[in-house]
């Protein structure tokens, strides 16, 4: 089904992020109304034909005074809760588990490195698009991946995102991430997703003729369940 608003959180952060959007919502309607009620009246009540004769002055002390110190206070008000928001963003609590992200033409690899097989092993898979004629009844056309990225939920994760080839760009939007993967650097975010579900997102950067077909899917379940995943991919 279509949809006109943001996506439904999954996280604190995008939670952050929507508030602030509402927030912001409501300086933009007031400021964009305000300005078009008072081109209304500038084009309605001072118009050539009713003055036909223009009023000469230089300076209006008193409404430069308004118009200068009603902006500064609007804003500081929508200043301060974006720098909340940006610190909690940039805050990298101490993570659980780490998942390394990196971007391919046109497909991603995910890595736990956190837990290794008998063998010394890492749990390292691909991600690909599934073609339009191989998916099954109720996936998402373009969205759907062979292999999906499983998750804890309420676990603090530390995401290290990087590219094997050209610039790519990891993004979910329900979780409010979008890190850009970038060929020698490593670049690092944190998620704490709150819910159990499956997640969607896109390479967010263009990155070559098949940049559209590399989509993003994490699965979030419970610590369970991610246990038991985790042991078999390590066995097998």
């Amino acid at each position: 089904s279509g949809q006109l608003g943001l996506q439904d959180p999954a996280t604190p952060i995008m939670e952050g992020i929507i508030n602030f959007h509402n927030h912001l919502m409501v300086f933009l309607v007031a400021i964009g109304g305000f300005v078009g009620w008072l081109l209304f009246i500038v084009l309605t009540r001072f118009n050539k034909n009713k003055n036909i004769l223009a009023d000469k002055f230089t300076h209006a002390t008193t409404l430069e005074i308004v118009w200068t110190i009603i902006p500064a206070i609007i804003l500081l008000v929508i200043a301060v809760p974006s720098f909340a928001l940006l610190y909690s963003v940039e805050d990298n609590a101490d993570p659980s588990l780490t998942l390394k992200v990196v971007g391919h033409q046109w497909y991603w690899t995910y890595e736990y490195s956190d837990y290794v097989s008998e063998d010394s092993e890492a749990v390292v898979f691909d991600s690909y698009m599934i073609p339009e004629e191989d998916l099954s009844f109720g996936t998402f056309r373009l969205l759907e991946v062979d292999n999906r990225v499983i998750l804890p939920e309420q676990t603090h994760v530390r995401v290290l995102v990087s590219a094997a080839d050209v610039l790519h760009s990891w993004a979910v939007p329900a979780f409010g991430i979008k890190v850009d993967a970038i060929p020698g650097r490593l670049s690092q975010a944190s998620v704490y997703v709150k819910r159990m579900g499956v997640f969607y997102g896109q390479c967010s950067e263009i990155c070559g003729v098949n940049h559209g077909f590399m989509p993003i899917v994490v699965r979030v379940v419970n610590r369970e369940d991610y246990v038991s995943w985790i042991a078999s991919k390590l066995d097998s």
